[in-house]
């Protein structure tokens, strides 16, 4: 017996909103069978997640009258390794794929992926790319195995907690505030070439939700930003508060993480001159910040990029929202092991899948998976 096919159409805020949030209310974000389940609230705007991009769209699937599936995508100009001049690519995202548990195995996933490549399509996209956890056998089965994507990259989600008690920052280390101009200038120089870097990085960075860019050098060298100076050893990254789009909660956790939590957050209510750090309440709606553009450069680097974490695990602490820290790095990018992280909370390995949306690029696409991993990758904070 046949399923009775969905339509497809464009979201509309005034009448979809209200079931689009009960879906995504069903739809926990992750693998059943992963130990830690993030789930997302949005706060009443569904479309929080691609609002920023240059270009997005939202489609969602209706059966009679019943929501039964959203899909969204956004597209953007990146840098991408392939033989010049063609070295910039126009690129679309898909994410946020979301099908009714009773409407699954009746093709609605299909079509609507199959939908929003059409507009990718319409809209000149070279390469069309999703992300996944590596174990999400169903979303590898779909994009992989029936819609010819290809496993492109496997990049390291890091997520640590925000404590109640600042950390100490080497006295040995300046740490400066960019101006938004001198930002720019540093990601144009040293990372215009990292894979997947935005060609509009100035209107990432004048976004309202980009907190500031901070680099991080040795006292008592300089640093002239504008002027190409640099000092031996420096490090930079940029914070955006992905906190004001939408929330997470832990929808489902270990009970040593519960417990953990609970006696540690009544350790500071009632011996607060003990100070010692606790974890915050991960099983109620939270913010976080996601820090984007790390780089680093020099001998000492690494520890600069730590020094730097602080710092932003510092300016979250005056954030009363804020209870994590996120950041995504390529998977052999040696970044990871100076970031700080809880491997409980985070992903080391998600799955990047590509496919090209142009004859004429397949070539390029098959080269391009088949070579080595670039040791950087630039995560756009407005697709997270």
């Amino acid at each position: 017996m046949g399923f009775e096919e969905a339509t497809i159409r464009s979201y509309e805020e005034q009448s979809d909103r209200a079931q689009v949030e009960d879906l995504e209310r069903r739809c926990g974000v992750g693998p059943a069978d992963q130990r830690v389940l993030l789930l997302t609230d949005t706060m009443g705007d569904p479309i929080c997640r691609i609002r920023n991009s240059p270009m997005y769209k939202m489609l969602v699937a209706m059966l009679d009258k019943e929501l039964v599936g959203v899909i969204q995508g956004s597209i953007k100009v990146v840098t991408v390794d392939r033989p010049p001049p063609k070295d910039l690519a126009r690129v679309g995202y898909i994410l946020g794929l979301r099908v009714a548990p009773l409407h699954r195995q009746k093709g609605i996933g299909s079509s609507l992926v199959r939908r929003l490549e059409e507009w990718f399509g319409a809209n000149d996209v070279d390469y069309a790319y999703m992300a996944t956890d590596k174990d999400n056998g169903a979303s590898v089965k779909l994009f992989v195995n029936k819609f010819g994507y290809i496993k492109f990259r496997t990049p390291a989600i890091l997520v640590n907690p925000v404590h109640n008690q600042p950390f100490r920052i080497s006295s040995n280390v300046a740490i400066e505030k960019l101006k938004i101009e001198e930002a720019e200038f540093l990601y144009r120089r040293f990372m215009a070439s990292v894979e997947f870097f935005p060609h509009d990085i100035d209107n990432v960075l004048r976004n309202r939700l980009t907190l500031g860019t901070w680099v991080a050098y040795p006292r008592g060298e300089c640093f002239g930003s504008n002027h190409g100076q640099v000092p031996s050893s420096w490090a930079m990254l940029s914070v955006w508060n992905s906190g004001e789009l939408f929330k997470l909660r832990l929808g489902k956790a270990p009970l040593s993480c519960l417990i953990y939590t609970k006696s540690s957050s009544l350790m500071d209510k009632f011996f607060p001159c003990i100070k010692l750090p606790f974890l915050p309440d991960f099983f109620h709606p939270f913010g976080f910040y996601f820090m984007y553009g790390v780089h680093r450069e020099g001998p000492m680097s690494g520890k600069l990029v730590r020094t730097l974490c602080k710092f932003v695990h510092n300016m979250a602490t005056k954030c009363k929202d804020c209870k994590v820290i996120v950041t995504e790095v390529a998977g052999n990018d040696t970044l990871r092991h100076h970031i700080p992280h809880w491997k409980l909370l985070s992903c080391l390995e998600d799955l990047w899948c590509m496919k090209a949306m142009k004859v004429e690029e397949k070539y390029s696409l098959h080269e391009l998976t088949k070579s080595p991993p670039a040791r950087s990758l630039f995560v756009d904070p407005r697709e997270v």
